[in-house]
């Protein structure tokens, strides 16, 4: 069995559900801090003026706090139909609006109020519209050592699902080593977006967007094709 970890975004870019797709059980970090810096409630999309940043605002609490203790703060009652306004007049020409746009009023209109949850319904409601089959599982759910960081939690998560590979973005190449996960009886492999440009309403093409923004200017069997444009590979050493 394969395994991703990750934490959980807003609205994630491609990469994110390439990663999902690659595997046989994503796991949705849910009981690690929440970053003010990161990317876990904001995102951007474009318009003909070219992108655009969006967010979920999120109620004031201790920055200790992990991401499944956080809120979303009264004031998105009104900002999600602003926003929803918004992406109306982003996006109301391009070819896919209509398909999209009620989706997106299923997920923005969502009454979760705790910010993981609120992710973790979002996510589930793009990922069965993609037509992904991969599980799904929380962090929280797994008896795992608290005090571990980094890659000893990543092995102690492979061993409670006795899982045969772990998958990592390009992005951590150099986080993890081969040997390590060899000694636990596991493969260490990482996956490489090459997703390809698409026309947006912009003058030139604006990568790492929302996953939204794809499926704005793509049908589904375009976008399914860009979710298999991705390659594995093992760590060299």
């Amino acid at each position: 069995m394969k395994i991703a970890i990750m934490q959980p975004y807003f609205l994630p870019y491609i990469g994110y559900f390439q990663l999902i797709k690659a595997v046989d059980t994503f796991v949705l970090y849910d009981d690690i801090q929440y970053t003010k810096k990161g990317w876990i409630n904001r995102n951007r999309l474009s318009c003909k003026d070219g992108e655009v940043a969006i967010s979920l605002p999120i109620k004031k609490d201790s920055d200790y706090l992990n991401v499944n203790q956080r809120f979303i703060s009264e004031a998105w009652n009104q900002e999600r139909t602003k926003l929803l306004r918004k992406i109306d007049a982003w996006y109301s020409k391009s070819p896919f609006f209509t398909q999209v746009y009620p989706l997106l009023e299923r997920i923005l209109l969502d009454d979760s109020r705790n910010l993981f949850d609120f992710i973790y319904s979002s996510l589930k409601v793009l990922i069965e519209f993609l037509g992904i089959s991969t599980s799904i599982i929380k962090s929280s759910s797994l008896l795992l050592d608290n005090d571990l960081k980094g890659q000893s939690k990543v092995l102690q998560i492979c061993e409670e699902l006795n899982a045969l590979t772990y998958v990592n973005p390009q992005g951590g190449v150099d986080m993890y080593r081969r040997g390590n996960f060899e000694a636990k009886g596991l493969k260490l492999e990482f996956l490489f977006s090459q997703a390809e440009p698409y026309d947006q309403l912009s003058s030139s093409f604006i990568p790492y967007l929302s996953i939204v923004d794809v499926l704005m200017f793509n049908d589904l069997e375009t976008v399914n094709t860009m979710l298999n444009e991705q390659y594995l590979i093992k760590q060299a050493i």
